[in-house]
């Protein structure tokens, strides 16, 4: 983007709106800058990304006390364990009880480990998703929602895949970097192409649906249009784009 200027009396000033200087994008878009909000909103990314950056190392420090357990290979040692020949031990009578009953324990923990581990990589994941949307920079400067919406109607894209998140298109494909041919797309490179073949991208882009104001259906006065959080959940896509695009705000 590059500051719009104009000549007077061959000096060159900055073009001023509502007190803000105005900037052109790449496409010729002309949108004022508003310096305050955008240091806010820099400082709110920037929280939100520390937070999310501290919750990924604590879930990757508890995932350490799982490394080296092979769940397959710990059944398999307890299964030999049934084959042992414990006649000189117990009774031939209670030698398939005593092997049952010390085996159990074993299962039970096995499968403790294992829905324990499961839980705390659902949870890096979850981390570093959900952190990829709170700092993206392409989000924050043209989409027109929060990022946790914005998760909610591209979220389904990303996975994590060896420590990193990944995008798919909606055929299942991974996208690539048109800039760095060969290599995955960013974060922002994949979000800023799902979004342009988003159906209803106009309701979510900055600048290119409604401005917002109308009073909410059934309430009468002036106010603006709410919905809250459960019920934008409960919506399919359309119907969210559709809401979003007829100016409606999540209240809570």
């Amino acid at each position: 983007m590059k500051l719009k200027t104009t000549e007077l009396d061959g000096e060159t000033y900055a073009v001023i709106e509502n007190g803000m200087p105005v900037y052109v994008d790449d496409d010729g878009k002309e949108t004022p800058l508003n310096a305050p909000e955008m240091r806010n909103t820099i400082s709110s990314l920037n929280y939100e990304a520390q937070s999310h950056r501290e919750a990924k190392e604590k879930a990757l420090k508890d995932l350490k006390a799982f490394e080296g357990l092979d769940a397959a290979k710990a059944k398999d040692a307890i299964a030999k364990l049934a084959d042992i020949d414990a006649n000189e031990l117990i009774k031939a009578g209670d030698r398939d009880a005593a092997i049952a009953a010390a085996i159990k324990p074993l299962e039970e923990q096995i499968a403790s480990l294992s829905q324990e581990k499961g839980d705390l990589a659902n949870t890096l994941n979850d981390h570093m998703i959900g952190g990829a949307f709170s700092s993206s920079k392409y989000a924050a400067d043209n989409l027109a929602i929060p990022a946790d919406i914005a998760r909610s109607f591209f979220g389904q894209n990303f996975k994590v895949e060896d420590g990193s998140v990944v995008a798919y298109d909606a055929h299942g494909n991974k996208l690539y970097s048109p800039s760095n041919p060969g290599n995955l797309a960013s974060f922002d490179e994949a979000l800023k192409h799902l979004v342009s073949g988003y159906a209803h991208k106009d309701s979510i882009l900055k600048g290119a649906g409604s401005s917002g104001g109308g009073a909410k259906p059934g309430a009468g006065g002036s106010g603006p249009k709410t919905m809250t959080r459960a019920e934008f959940d409960q919506m399919d896509q359309g119907t969210r784009a559709a809401k979003m695009a007829d100016g409606f705000k999540i209240a809570g």
